[in-house]
């Protein structure tokens, strides 16, 4: 993907001088660096980075400038991106499901914590994985309501596997944690409390002092204009139900946010493709691109529309069925987006809050998609929330 080394003072400054026809990704470093200030100074302790919501080396390079030198890896292809940038940084490995060869790669790059859900996991950790030094926490799932999507389907072990898993850990001479994901884009404070009261539960049970407890990912990106996340909600409850499960000796805390952290470094322009005569609009670009999520948490409605000239779209919103580039049915946003009845062909739409899951998942399905990134002061979102 290719990166501009000029830096813009927005996105529509670039957009009125160049006026491309493709879907261009706009990042803020200095945004990025605010967000992990936010993170940092609020959270009660340690902020790790998830890479695979977005493994860019600008994103990386501006964490790691920014203070972040702990990273949640799930592939040796991560490991080794992240030791080219930090040699020095911490590697958590939470991925639960690894092959031999993965393992022993792991160990290879020092890899510091590794997360299990399962005996058969566990028994391939124990094979490779030195236990000094090491650290094993066991993730667990509850079925607590509140996320977009949550990971239970896939990953982590009822509280009563828990417990055992736990047990074996400490038995092995690991250090033993606990660590659990509410789920993707989660809104709602009391899913972590739910969470770190099961945890110390099944800490309790196991007769197990766990060195740490990894509270996951999960924390919301701003997706809807009128909804802002709200972060300190969200830390705010974690320290207090920490001190009120475990007592005198809680855990030290780690978070692995991804999404929350990037999201909103980033802005896409897509341009209108088409608008037929039931008034349907084709962007030139979808779910095969920088859209992707869109097929699995919703529409967002942090929009702004600009001619190709750069003026401002200010036309009555109405709800139109919105399609992507690709000759795929599938290619397609939702029936409900709302955009101004002034739009044109050629106007560009910008999509703030997208620099998780987008340029990551992007595809070159029928040659379309996010090909460049534009480095950028100011994402300039107008929207008054």
């Amino acid at each position: 993907m290719k990166v501009s080394k000029i830096i813009w003072d927005s996105p529509v400054q670039y957009l009125r001088s160049k006026r491309p026809d493709f879907p261009i990704a706009f990042f803020s470093p200095q945004t990025l660096q605010n967000k992990v200030q936010e993170f940092t100074h609020h959270f009660p302790g340690l902020v790790t980075y998830a890479l695979k919501a977005n493994p860019d080396s600008a994103v990386l390079s501006n964490l790691i400038a920014a203070g972040i030198d702990s990273f949640d890896v799930a592939s040796p292809p991560e490991m080794d991106q992240v030791r080219r940038l930090a040699p020095k940084a911490v590697l958590h490995y939470n991925n639960p499901v690894r092959s031999n060869l993965e393992i022993a790669h792991a160990v290879k790059m020092n890899v510091a914590s590794y997360s299990v859900d399962s005996n058969s996991e566990l028994e391939k950790l124990a094979a490779q994985v030195p236990i000094q030094n090491t650290e094993i926490a066991v993730r667990f799932k509850l079925p607590v309501k509140g996320a977009a999507y949550d990971f239970g389907s896939k990953f982590g072990a009822d509280p009563k596997e828990a417990i055992s898993l736990l047990s074996k850990v400490k038995s092995l001479g690991y250090t033993p944690a606990l660590t659990f994901h509410p789920g993707t884009q989660c809104t709602q404070p009391g899913v972590w409390r739910t969470y770190i009261i099961a945890a110390a539960k099944i800490a309790t049970d196991a007769g197990v002092t766990i060195a740490r407890l990894n509270v996951g990912g999960g924390f919301p990106s701003h997706r809807i204009a009128k909804e802002y996340p709200h972060l300190r909600d969200k830390f705010e409850e974690i320290a207090p139900a920490t001190a009120l499960a475990f007592g005198e000796n809680p855990p030290e805390l780690v978070c692995e946010p991804g999404r929350a952290i990037v999201a909103d470094a980033y802005c896409l322009a897509t341009r209108v493709k088409a608008i037929r005569d039931d008034n349907a609009v084709f962007l030139n670009d979808g779910i095969y691109g920088g859209l992707s999520e869109c097929l699995l948490i919703g529409p967002l409605d942090r929009l702004e529309v600009f001619s190709s000239s750069g003026k401002n779209r200010t036309g009555a919103l109405h709800p139109r069925t919105v399609f992507g580039p690709t000759c795929d049915s599938v290619d397609k946003l939702n029936d409900t987006q709302l955009l101004p009845d002034d739009l044109t062909e050629e106007d560009y739409v910008i999509f703030h809050g997208l620099g998780a899951y987008s340029t990551s998942l992007t595809t070159r399905f029928n040659g379309y998609g996010v090909n460049t990134i534009q480095n950028v002061m100011d994402l300039s979102d107008n929207i008054k929330v």
